[in-house]
């Protein structure tokens, strides 16, 4: 066990070196490689990954076979730091079906492979697992949402997975013994929690299946060679009350907008405002409905309230990202962002507070800045307060 575990099909020397460029579609990102050459690669995975997908993000891609080689290379990490993070979806099946054959799942060592992609009704499940206990189904997800120490499912929502749990649950109740892999892609995370803010139905569902639905988040380290550190791998605790407390329909949200052209705006009381072409993030709270309230500031017709509102009526582009709490945090979120943006009018939505503003100004897109995701990152993913029972 000194040396690394190779779980995947790939010879490290074989890999190519890329820079993200773009990706215009969940499938297709276009990088350049070392080599000075642009290429459009397969992405494996599906996931939003804004935070991986940074500008200039290094990648590791897979060659073309040779016996194909007009295919395109595929992405199979990107670097975060110095660490790979597995991105390949197909791949993270066979990391984990080499950690189930070697025993190296904590809880589960005593579980062998029957079978992968088992048929139970209407779903099919990655691995049929058998043990002194009868047999065990076990679905399989990868995390690469991770921050603030904290390891985050899904980045998207997914119907699929909250789907799988369910019928998990039932089999469960029914008799079958069942449990859900998180594959964590990073070895400096300390808690793992369902992404809340993203899919607020799958963490409830998480939530609701625990006691009958084996839950098992997994930290792996991956090395600069894709090996797996065995003595890195370490069982990720969920701090449930934390999430049931926080994950509510209530809470802050960024609204952010793009102007592709310079223009002046009437913004109420505020009178004419100039703004310039670019994007723009408003800091918004609902401490009640606030998945309307999103809904409401992405609809142009409306009868117009806030600041914010008229500013909507002029971008040409607008989405929304909640930040779930049972504690109203905007006024800390917007002093956080006043750090690392520029400040848009002074009293923009920021009337009832003592804030300067509330509006902020970027050329680039907020989520294509590092400095604008450690913001999300520490007001989304932290963990619960010292001294909360896990």
């Amino acid at each position: 066990m000194r040396g690394g575990i190779h779980p995947l099909p790939v010879v490290p020397g074989e890999l190519l070196r890329a820079r993200f460029i773009e990706r215009p579609n969940r499938f297709v990102v276009v990088c350049e490689t070392e080599a000075g050459g642009r290429v459009s690669a397969h992405m494996p995975n599906p996931g939003r990954l804004r935070e991986l997908f940074l500008p200039g993000a290094r990648l590791l891609l897979a060659a073309p076979p040779k016996e194909n080689p007009a295919r395109r290379p595929t992405v199979v990490a990107v670097l975060r730091g110095v660490r790979p993070v597995l991105l390949h979806t197909q791949w993270n099946n066979l990391v984990a079906r080499c950690l189930l054959e070697r025993r190296l799942v904590p809880g589960w060592e005593d579980l062998e492979v029957v079978r992968a992609e088992v048929p139970v009704g209407r779903s099919r499940f990655d691995f049929l697992l058998h043990g002194p206990g009868g047999d065990m189904l076990v679905e399989v997800k990868s995390c690469t949402l991770f921050g603030a120490g904290s390891a985050m499912f899904p980045d998207a929502v997914t119907e699929r997975g909250r789907r799988h749990l369910l019928e998990l649950a039932e089999l469960s109740r029914a008799g079958r013994r069942c449990g859900v892999l998180f594959l964590a892609h990073s070895p400096d995370v300390v808690r793992f929690m369902p992404d809340y803010h993203t899919d607020p139905t799958f963490s409830q569902t998480l939530c609701a299946v625990r006691d009958h639905v084996e839950i098992a988040p997994l930290s792996l380290c991956w090395r600069g060679d894709l090996s797996l550190d065995p003595k890195r791998l370490r069982m990720l605790p969920v701090p449930w009350a934390h999430v049931e407390r926080e994950s509510g329909d209530r809470g802050a949200y960024w609204l952010m907008l793009r102007l592709d052209g310079a223009r002046t705006v009437g913004v109420g009381g505020l009178g004419e405002v100039p703004l310039k072409a670019g994007h723009y993030l408003y800091v918004g709270s609902a401490m009640r409905g606030l998945e309307a309230r999103m809904a409401r500031h992405l609809r142009k017709r409306k009868r117009f309230h806030w600041h914010v509102d008229y500013l909507r009526e002029a971008a040409d582009r607008a989405e929304c990202l909640a930040i779930r709490s049972a504690a109203r945090e905007e006024c800390r979120i917007a002093a956080a962002l006043g750090e690392v943006m520029e400040p848009g009018p002074a009293g923009f939505g920021s009337s009832d507070c003592q804030c300067a503003t509330h509006l902020f100004y970027s050329r680039e897109h907020p989520l294509d800045r590092p400095e604008t995701h450690a913001v999300l990152e520490r007001f989304r993913m932290a963990g619960p307060p010292e001294g909360d029972q896990y």
